[in-house]
């Protein structure tokens, strides 16, 4: 049966948890699943609850009428069903080990979306996208031809109705007002555990600190660098004894596994972004 998540957040008061349960009972729902936070110090109450509607042919109307609720009470929700699967389109560049990790867990079944289009600025990934039956759509990036081409790539997102863009190691800057004309999330995987080593070649920058550990970081895209929300990082050790090819080879494994479960929360509607933090209900 097809479930309905909310993700709900603002100003923490007495009662939330039993007035959000006590407005899905009152209509059948059943629920499945609930958790929540409260940001102590900011003193923001945030939940995220998953629950299987009485009538699932209502689910948008009643998506509308629960975001409705919430707002009474001063919070803002956001509400997905499960029967409508999310469409992700891939931006590449030359790397491919993001890539053909994406499309094999999305292959195997393991995300609740399908992948719309595969998006690059070269052409090194084309063969394989085509031979897992993706369109793939070369969209040259230069100084020059960069408003041009973020325009070309605007319209292909609405054209293939795009729900999230991922940069699979996509080595592009997307402009702010890219982000703004779109207006859907973007995440990105960024090889280093930020906010340490931002900007272009983290691994080198690493092998040259000295640094004994190396991490990845999956973040919502923002207008500065490396700068957005994030969703998920994580590490591992390395020794003087490491090469930056090393690092780079490490670092690889790291990205895929990052990105990977960065994606699962956000397919799940496990991830509230708030300011510059997160939180994930994992």
């Amino acid at each position: 049966m097809p479930t309905l998540v909310a993700l709900l957040h603002g100003p923490d008061q007495p009662g939330l948890v039993a007035r959000t349960a006590g407005w899905i009972y009152e209509r059948g729902g059943n629920i499945l699943h609930a958790d929540q936070h409260r940001d102590m110090d900011a003193g923001v109450f945030f939940q995220r609850i998953e629950w299987e509607p009485s009538n699932p042919a209502r689910a948008p109307e009643i998506a509308s009428e629960f975001s409705a609720f919430a707002a009474t009470l001063g919070m803002s929700a956001r509400v997905r069903s499960s029967a409508r699967r999310q469409r992700v389109v891939l931006f590449v560049s030359k790397f491919p080990h993001c890539f053909h990790d994406l499309v094999l867990r999305f292959n195997s079944g393991e995300y609740p979306g399908e992948i719309a289009a595969v998006v690059s600025n070269h052409t090194d990934l084309a063969a394989a996208a085509r031979a897992y039956g993706l369109p793939f759509h070369h969209i040259p990036v230069t100084p020059d031809s960069k408003t041009s081409a973020e325009a070309a790539q605007l319209a292909l997102l609405r054209e293939t109705a795009a729900d999230l863009v991922v940069l699979a190691r996509y080595m592009q800057v997307l402009s702010g007002g890219f982000l703004r004309s779109l207006n859907r999330p973007v995440i990105n995987i960024h090889h280093s555990f930020l906010p340490a080593f931002a900007g272009g070649k983290p691994y080198h920058q690493a092998a040259l600190r000295g640094v004994k550990l190396i991490g990845a970081t999956a973040h919502y895209a923002t207008e500065l660098l490396d700068d957005g929300p994030i969703i998920q990082q994580d590490v591992v050790r390395v020794t003087h004894r490491d090469t930056v090819d090393d690092l780079i080879r490490k670092g690889r494994d790291l990205e895929r596994v990052v990105l990977a479960q960065a994606l699962r929360w956000h397919l799940e509607s496990r991830v509230l972004a708030y300011g510059r933090k997160t939180v994930v209900f994992d």
